[in-house]
């Protein structure tokens, strides 16, 4: 066999095995890697993690790990594994996994319907990594609150319910500083204005919306909810506002997830700073987080001459109002009598 035959042998040879190699590396980098059933799935890798840490919060999602490893070390992702919230599709190859673990996905944050701070810290925590602890830490800061206009009871006026596209891994001083960013955004120069003419600072405008948004669910209704409030506000008159005293319940019992349905007699006399029927004024700190519609029917009161109401028995969720003690007091034997019936007790 001649020298130039044996060379084309040799040639074919490394080729053929080239071209074997090529196509398991092909392979390992495309071929399916995953072992879910899901469409897709979120993977959170936390601060300052490493590789190792990385690769045992994969684990469970990929089908190959060695295959993932080496297209990772290819890709240099073992010196730089990134924090956050990160989709995995359902068929991806190790290519389009490690592809994928550079590209942190957003978190559309919501909250709504909180009744105070602690509720607050867990809804949050449960969709950020920041634990509810670090979040009441910074939230609660002393400078901050000084800083900014706030005290411990006041301090829940600040977050704007909403939905906020917001990183995984934002640390909770980062998550704070975005909150008050946007409670300056809501607050404009004309929103300030409203409030100031209803003879109200932001902080004062959201105690009573709180108050007005647990008041009805009616969101036609709230802007003359929110009247009977200013009226007497303004003769000097206490609030009288059952949801305040439902609140000064929960909070001396600190039990907010118990259900009250009727306030008695004598939780009227209660003393609590959030009992609006024994002090004259807003009480101390918001009830509740107020939705946009609430902090509106605050700002733009409907102008009436009612000084009291109460529950309909006829419209469902609506309200009765009067004028007139004489009038209420009709309205609220209505109402007395037919919640007597429906034996409601507490």
């Amino acid at each position: 066999m001649n020298l130039k035959k044996i060379i084309s042998i040799a040639a074919i040879v490394v080729i053929s095995a080239l071209l074997i190699y090529g196509f398991v590396i092909v392979q390992q980098v495309f071929a399916k890697n995953t072992k879910f059933s899901e469409k897709e799935v979120y993977v959170h890798i936390p601060t300052d993690a490493n590789y190792e840490t990385a690769k045992a919060i994969i684990a469970p999602y990929v089908e190959d790990m060695d295959r993932f490893e080496m297209v990772a070390s290819k890709r240099n992702y073992p010196q730089n594994v990134k924090s956050g919230r990160f989709l995995f599709t359902n068929g991806m190859n190790s290519y389009e996994l490690v592809k994928t673990l550079r590209s942190n996905v957003p978190v559309k944050l919501a909250f709504n319907n909180q009744e105070r701070l602690e509720n607050f810290a867990g809804r949050i925590s449960s969709q950020i990594e920041a634990d509810s602890i670090s979040l009441l830490k910074v939230i609660k800061d002393s400078v901050f609150m000084k800083e900014n206009g706030f005290n411990e009871e006041t301090v829940f006026a600040m977050f704007i319910p909403n939905t906020y596209e917001i990183y995984w891994d934002t640390s909770a001083l980062k998550f704070r500083d975005k909150m008050i960013k946007e409670y300056r955004k809501f607050w404009t120069d004309e929103r300030i204005a409203k409030a100031k003419e209803q003879g109200l600072t932001p902080v004062e405008a959201t105690i009573l919306a709180s108050i007005v948004h647990k008041e009805s669910v009616k969101k036609d209704e709230r802007p003359r909810i929110a009247g009977v409030y200013l009226n007497r506000l303004r003769i000097g008159m206490p609030l009288q506002a059952d949801p305040t005293v439902i609140y000064a319940v929960k909070k001396k019992d600190n039990d907010f997830d118990q259900v009250i349905k009727r306030v008695l007699y004598k939780d009227l006399t209660m003393s609590s700073p959030y009992n609006t029927y024994i002090n004259i004024g807003l009480p101390p700190g918001p009830i509740a987080m107020p939705d946009i519609t609430a902090m509106d029917a605050v700002l733009s009161p409907e102008k009436n001459d009612f000084i009291y109401f109460c529950a309909s028995t006829e419209r469902f969720g609506y309200h009765e109002f009067a004028a007139t003690y004489e009038e209420h007091t009709k309205n609220a034997k209505k109402y007395a009598d037919w919640i007597n019936k429906q034996g409601v007790k507490r």
